[in-house]
């Protein structure tokens, strides 16, 4: 039943990487429960032109805002660079488009649905008498870590940290199993000055001011740690996991033929290879993992963009042309659900960690960064749905072995069957009485102000 009100709401992406999708997914179905809310989306013109067609709901009004880079400037590629300029940039930025927005719809921002890494929303929506309600686009694992910044920088000591990386935090609850060496840039490694370190550390302060902080996941997949976000934030709302829902609104795009392919394949037998849109291995592990396949003679689906093809050796396309596929793009989603994939190949992004968790396919990891690393690791010891990739990084020797033990040890016949418990709990979670539509609503009566 749609909801109707007379509210409106500044929708404030974080353009890059995911971010803005996610975000996105979420205001789309926000917009369609609550047709009468303006939804205002202010992103960067080179984000919302990779987002919006032609078509969308005549609720949502879409802002190109600056992406803070001065004029004349040359980027150096360095991504953080082109994320440090837009932050800094952005509060005054903002502040003008909001403003601009109002008078167009003729109605105040009652409130801001921000990115959680916006952190300055929270003043930004005190000023003009507005909630705030923000959007962490990863798993409550890392937001965990970020919460507990200070706690953990006073417990393991920023100067002391190289000599306790291998230390757990035992002195959070949840994260008993997780590494000091596991948990994200920024809290107590890396360069703790960088804006986006200092960006991390200042939304961790801030977070527990807004009306509600919301994640895409699932309450059963971590209970422990979502009993204790609850008890950190006022509002604390798991509405997850959104692959299950869009996979009943869309129709499938699979210009490649994988699933074609994958028909004829054995059941659990194919390992899916995808290190997701922005990241690829250096042209030595490209190398490895195409020797471990070969070697192994393991099927499998690997999507790798057509400009690092040239670095898979020589011959090794024709040479494996029956046992396996190479593609630029794979529809992740379909393949996961896919009774012939039995591992998923992955950096551990948080989107395809659910997504894998999802199909209830087992995983290898090979995190690179963020919180990939502390995703990898809950896939290894808190949930038993995986491993990560021997020493770190991939060779051609510790690849073979990895997939031995997934597809045919019996290490990995009790990940496959921890993998199908939790496939279930997040089937269950999206079901008529389940979680989500709980938590949606929550999100829903939060943000429209009803």
């Amino acid at each position: 039943m749609a909801i109707t009100t007379d509210s409106h709401v500044a929708v404030l992406a974080f353009p890059f990487g995911s971010h803005g999708q996610a975000i996105l997914a979420v205001t789309l179905r926000l917009a369609s429960a609550a047709p009468s809310t303006v939804f205002s989306f202010f992103n960067t013109a080179q984000s919302n032109s990779s987002l919006f067609s032609s078509d969308r709901p005549a609720n949502i009004r879409v802002h190109d805002v600056s992406d803070g880079v001065p004029e004349g400037t040359v980027l150096t590629g360095n991504p953080q660079q082109a994320v440090e300029l837009f932050l800094e940039a952005a509060p005054e930025i903002l502040r003008k488009e909001i403003a601009v927005a109002e008078k167009e719809v003729g109605r105040k921002v009652n409130c801001m649905l921000t990115d959680a890494f916006i952190w300055f929303a929270g003043d930004m929506a005190a000023e003009m008498k507005a909630s705030w309600v923000a959007f962490w686009t990863s798993g409550p694992n890392s937001l965990t870590a970020h919460l507990n910044t200070d706690l953990i920088r006073e417990t393991i000591g920023v100067k002391e940290v190289d000599g306790r990386m291998e230390e757990t935090l035992e002195f959070i609850t949840g994260m008993e199993k997780i590494r000091v060496k596991d948990i994200p840039e920024g809290v107590v490694s890396g360069n703790l000055n960088s804006v986006f370190a200092k960006m991390l550390h200042q939304m961790s302060l801030v977070l527990p001011r807004a009306s509600a902080v919301f994640i895409n996941s699932f309450e059963e997949l971590d209970p422990i740690l979502t009993d204790n976000l609850k008890s950190k934030l006022k509002r604390y709302l798991n509405i997850g996991p959104l692959a299950l829902l869009s996979q009943r609104e869309t129709i499938v795009h699979d210009p490649n033929g994988c699933l074609a392919w994958m028909e004829k394949r054995s059941p659990a037998s194919v390992a899916y290879i995808s290190f997701g849109t922005f990241l690829t291995p250096p042209p030595g592990e490209l190398v490895a993992i195409a020797q471990g396949l070969e070697s192994s003679k393991v099927p499998f689906v690997w999507s790798l963009k057509e400009k690092n093809m040239v670095h898979l050796p020589k011959g090794f396309l024709d040479r494996t042309r029956e046992q396996g596929i190479v593609v630029p793009w794979a529809p992740q989603v379909e393949l996961l659900k896919h009774e012939a994939t039995g591992v998923f190949v992955t950096h551990c992004g948080w989107h395809s960690v659910l997504e894998s968790v999802c199909g209830g396919v087992p995983m290898i990891c090979r995190p690179f960064f963020g919180d990939q690393r502390v995703n990898g690791r809950s896939v290894e010891v808190v949930w038993e749905i995986g491993m990560t990739i021997i020493n770190g990084v991939f060779t051609k020797d510790g690849f073979e072995k990895c997939l031995d033990r997934v597809l045919v040890q019996d290490d990995g016949k009790k990940m496959k069957d921890n993998a199908k418990k939790l496939k279930e709990q997040a089937h269950e979670a999206v079901s008529a009485k389940g979680s989500f539509f709980v938590n949606f609503k929550g999100l829903l009566d939060t943000v429209v102000n009803i």
